[in-house]
This record gives C-alpha cells, sequence and structure tokens, in this order.
C-alpha cells in the first residue's frame, strides 16, 4: 500500500512541566474529557432555562442544579469507563494483576462502561434530589455528543484506536510498529481513520439530529425519547463503525483476523458490536414507551 494522506506530526502532549523527577503533561485526551463536560454542563443549563422545551411541567432542574449533577457524572464517566474495559476487554490480565486496575494514566477506558457509569451517577442524584429521572436522563443524553466528538478526534491525534487497512485515498499511515504491523501488507501500511468516521456519526451527525428533534419536534415533551434516540444513534454508529477500526489485539489470532468476540463458521460479531447492539434494542423500546405515553 501506498500511503494516500500522511499523520499530520501534532504531539499527543499540549505541554508538560518537569518539576524535579515528576513531569505533568497535559495531553489532548484529557483536554477532551475536560471540555466535553464543560460544554456538556453548559448545555444541560442551557435546557432548563427553557421551560417552554419542556412542555406542561418545565424543565426537570433549577439552572443551578447540572453543575452538582456535573461532578456525580464525573465520577460515573471515570470509574465505569475504567471498570468496563476491565471487564469488556480484558479481565483475564486484571484478574491476575489487580493492582494495574487503578493506573488509569496507562490507558484503557471504554465507552460503555463509562456511559453506564454516568446512567448510574445520574440515577443516585435524582433518587437524592427526587427529580424525574427520564427527563434528567434526555437533557444529559442531548449534551454528550459535544464530548464524543472531541474524544474520538483526541484518539486520532494520539494515533490510537485505528481502523483496519485499505487503501482507500483517505487512508492514514498511522505511526507505530503497531499500527504497520499488517499481515500481507508490503511497504506502508494505511489505515482506515476510523477515529474520524466516529467523531462523525457519534458527535457531529448524532448531535445534530438530537438538537433538531428537541428544538424543532418538541421530543422533551416525551419523557425518555430522547435517550432513546442517543441509544440508537450511538449503538448503531459503533456497530458500522466497527466494520472499519481495527478489533482489540486479545481478540485477533491467526484462526480470527477479524478480531471477533463472537463467532460461527466464520460469521460474528465484535465486542464493540455485542455491546452495542442491546443500546440499539433498548432505544428502540424507550421510544417506543415515550410515544404511547404521549
Amino acid at each position: 500500500m501506498i500511503a494516500a494522506l500522511p499523520f499530520p506530526d501534532v504531539s499527543p502532549e499540549i505541554f508538560s512541566i518537569e518539576i524535579g523527577t515528576f513531569t505533568f503533561a497535559l495531553r489532548w485526551y484529557a483536554l477532551a474529557y475536560i471540555a466535553g463536560l464543560v460544554i456538556a454542563w453548559r448545555i444541560v443549563v442551557g435546557l432548563m432555562k427553557r421551560p417552554a422545551l419542556w412542555g406542561t411541567y418545565g424543565a426537570p432542574m433549577k439552572p443551578d442544579q447540572p453543575e452538582d449533577l456535573l461532578t456525580w457524572i464525573i465520577i460515573g464517566v471515570v470509574f465505569g469507563g475504567r471498570l468496563g474495559f476491565v471487564l469488556f476487554y480484558q479481565p483475564e490480565y486484571y484478574l491476575a494483576n489487580p493492582t494495574d486496575i487503578l493506573k488509569v494514566w496507562e490507558g484503557g477506558m471504554s465507552f460503555h462502561g463509562g456511559f453506564l457509569g454516568v446512567v448510574i451517577a445520574a440515577m443516585i442524584y435524582c433518587r437524592r434530589h427526587a427529580l424525574p429521572m427520564l427527563r434528567v436522563g434526555d437533557a444529559v443524553a442531548i449534551s454528550a455528543p459535544p464530548g464524543l466528538f472531541l474524544g474520538r478526534v483526541a484518539n486520532f491525534i494520539n494515533a490510537e484506536l485505528w481502523g483496519r487497512p485499505t487503501d482507500v485515498p483517505w487512508a492514514f499511515a498511522f505511526p507505530g510498529s503497531a499500527a504497520q504491523d499488517c499481515p500481507g501488507v508490503e511497504g506502508i501500511c494505511t489505515r482506515h481513520p476510523s477515529q474520524l468516521y466516529e467523531a462523525g456519526l457519534e458527535g457531529l451527525v448524532l448531535g445534530g439530529v438530537m438538537l433538531w428533534l428537541a428544538y424543532r419536534r418538541g421530543w422533551l415533551m416525551r419523557p425518555g425519547a430522547m435517550i432513546g434516540v442517543f441509544l440508537i444513534g450511538y449503538g448503531a454508529a459503533r456497530f458500522f463503525v466497527e466494520f472499519f477500526r481495527q478489533p482489540d489485539a486479545q481478540f485477533v489470532s491467526d484462526d480470527n483476523l477479524l478480531g471477533l468476540a463472537f463467532e460461527v463458521s466464520g460469521y460474528g460479531l465484535t465486542m464493540g458490536q455485542i455491546l452495542s447492539t442491546p443500546m440499539i434494542l433498548l432505544g428502540l423500546w424507550m421510544i417506543w414507551r415515550a410515544r404511547i405515553k404521549t
């Protein structure tokens, strides 16, 4: 393969400061997390200041409450994302090395685990403050796509979670020996920029659809409907991109080059597709439920 597009020379670190033997570095991925959470907070605050969007009962929270909710969501994202990675992707390794579970700085976060963490954290917060869970969940769902967009762009800058080998004109030659280890490929190996596919679908497309439904179609008046849209949108986008995304190394073998976590006679699903399928089904049920109750 001939490199269609050279990988941009952008350091994963924005800056670093050395203090004695300790080095503090701000990475694009960390900034994406911070910016995504701040943007989500401001979106939720904006929605709470527009009671007309919510119908008869008005906004489910006061404009000052999303700031408290943000703290709970941060805890849910970090703990859920890490535990999801441990349980879904490398359980055997972490059972043998339990102290490594705490080493978040070495990488290893799962969106599906982080999503479950956010759900649990939001439910606890709503119960403690007697808030309507579904309506608060709708607001949180609308606020999520910008963070997904920034996170996937940061994945691209970090040259991680790249796609499968391809010779399409927009393929990139990702740096590193792992990215260039392509069986059967001679010379430079170019890959799908699957991180950018996800950024576009999960961030821009899904975010645009959700804002349109909320502001133009009045779907915030149907508790749970926007949660359903998010579940379907993310699940479908992730399921689709898995066809282009390089599977996790622990699922790849000489007999399973596609990295299928579930396989029957050469056909099956990757772990990302397995975890996304129940999201799509739950999302369809949430929308059906919201429509028959309004």
